[in-house]
């Protein structure tokens, strides 16, 4: 008996530490969940830093060199964060178990797998928008520069004006642009500085293009689980109400069944009563009737024996 209460001690103990255990380690990794989400959001706050830094620059003629320094030091601060937060979603796709018969609940499994699946979802549609900021900027960048050419006469075609963004050299058609007037000058001036502007932007996305990708196709493989959660979730959530509207009719009916119930007992009480007493008449008036003598005893208490035999006399 000692010793059946000694394993059944020890197995208790180990099942409070398995517990504490993975308390510990969900609490955790929620922990580092929040501080992916974090890093996210605050991405997504210096995408549109940018977006508003590049209309500042689109719009003027002669961008303040203070901007450019500024965007490009937000340009920094986003790639630094970007790849901290794909290093931490890697971490937790690595730390996460392969099946679900690890010592931790398949229920802590799911969750961990759905919040990771959802914080990289949520990390490359960031950096997607971040993406399509960069490319919105370089063609109307380059829209401003074949509008500057076309003011110093020089007419280009898209795929030429795409050669001279490759060959980084401005210089192939402004070359020949021998007018001294200001505005040709003024106009050679936005261009270079516009091809500056794109050579820097060419950089950036050529070091995001690595990381982007990585990150997709980390989310496409994840994609099916989640659709299948969330579908799980959606039957589950039908399951509840339909099972709201049962409840609701089974205590309908109960409270009905109740009612007939409480008739049909009343009923029978009734019957009852009705019956014992009938059988109550019936046997009152079958019964004998009971004759009284009242003299009775009065002559049994005052006959004495006479003093002559044979005979009494009463007194």
């Amino acid at each position: 008996e000692r010793d059946r209460e000694r394993r059944g001690t020890s197995r208790a103990e180990e099942d409070v530490t398995v517990a504490v255990d993975r308390d510990g380690f969900m609490e955790s990794f929620f922990r580092r969940v929040e501080e992916v989400r974090g890093l996210i959001d605050k991405i997504s706050y210096q995408v549109e830093e940018v977006r508003k830094m590049h209309s500042m620059l689109l719009s003027a003629p002669h961008p303040d060199e203070s901007t450019k320094d500024q965007l490009d030091a937000l340009t920094n601060n986003i790639k630094g964060n970007a790849n901290v937060v794909r290093t931490k979603l890697k971490s937790m796709q690595h730390s996460m178990p392969k099946d679900d018969g690890a010592n931790r609940s398949s229920v802590d499994i799911r969750i961990q797998k759905t919040q990771y699946t959802v914080l990289s979802r949520k990390f490359v549609e960031v950096m997607t928008q971040y993406n399509e900021t960069q490319v919105s900027f370089r063609e109307r960048s380059k829209g401003r520069i074949q509008r500057q050419l076309e003011i110093t006469g020089r007419l280009t075609t898209n795929e030429e004006l795409e050669g001279m963004l490759e060959s980084g050299n401005p210089s192939i058609f402004t070359s020949d642009i021998i007018s001294d007037s200001q505005i040709t000058r003024q106009a050679l001036s936005e261009i270079e500085s516009r091809h500056q502007d794109i050579m820097r932007l060419e950089s950036s996305i050529k070091e995001l293009h690595a990381m982007f990708m990585d990150m997709a196709m980390l989310v496409e493989t994840q994609g099916d689980m989640v659709n299948n959660i969330e579908k799980n979730v959606s039957n589950a959530a039908e399951y509840i109400c339909s099972a709201k509207e049962e409840t609701k009719k089974a205590v309908r009916y109960q409270k009905k069944s109740r009612r007939k119930y409480i008739i049909l007992a009343f009923a029978l009480l009734i019957l009852l009563a009705v019956i014992a007493l009938i059988v109550g008449l019936s046997v009152g008036l079958t019964k004998p009737p009971v004759t009284h003598h009242p003299q009775l005893p009065f002559l049994k208490h005052h006959i004495q024996p006479s003093r002559y035999p044979g005979s009494h006399s009463l007194i």
